[in-house]
């Protein structure tokens, strides 16, 4: 009776923190696409190059427009979305307010670095297995924006002598 209980008890919990991979895909896409506005906010105003600067300014525009085009969506198939960064993401930036620069620059480009590889594989991955069609046509069509974003990162790496893997 009561290994009974224990699995009529775990069933529900297993089925309500299951989420879809598209509902992975719309929270991790909403927590990246806010925590990229607020980092580029703080290399606007933090960084101490004119490329990390220009970057975040590109950061912003660019992750307001997906962003918002995303809470479109969402909203369209009542979806809801994080409100704020993950607490990693958030703790990332609090690591980065507190710099200031040619170190903050330089952490700045590392981060960049690794938060867009990972977004490249997050959309990578919505394209390829993604059942939602619209979150699917979202990633398809953000794709080259956040490869080109990756690519212009490395960029200014190589230029700045930052040694990234």
């Amino acid at each position: 009776m009561r290994i009974l209980t224990l699995l009529i008890m775990a069933v529900p919990v297993i089925a309500w923190s299951a989420d879809s991979p598209d509902q992975s895909f719309f929270k991790h896409a909403a927590e990246g696409g806010m925590a990229e506005v607020e980092a580029g906010n703080l290399a606007q105003s933090k960084g101490s190059s004119a490329a990390v600067k220009d970057f975040g300014a590109m950061m912003v525009k660019d992750h307001t427009a997906a962003n918002d085009k995303l809470k479109s969506i969402a909203t369209s198939e009542n979806i809801s979305l994080p409100s704020s960064p993950s607490t990693g993401q958030m703790a990332a930036k609090a690591k980065l307010e507190v710099l200031s620069g040619a170190t903050f620059d330089k952490a700045y480009i590392k981060g960049q670095i690794k938060a867009h590889k990972q977004t490249v594989a997050l959309f990578k991955k919505e394209v390829a297995s993604g059942q939602d069609a619209q979150a699917k046509s979202f990633a398809q069509e953000t794709l080259p924006t956040i490869r080109t974003h990756l690519k212009k990162i490395r960029e200014i790496a190589a230029e700045a002598g930052v040694a990234v893997k």
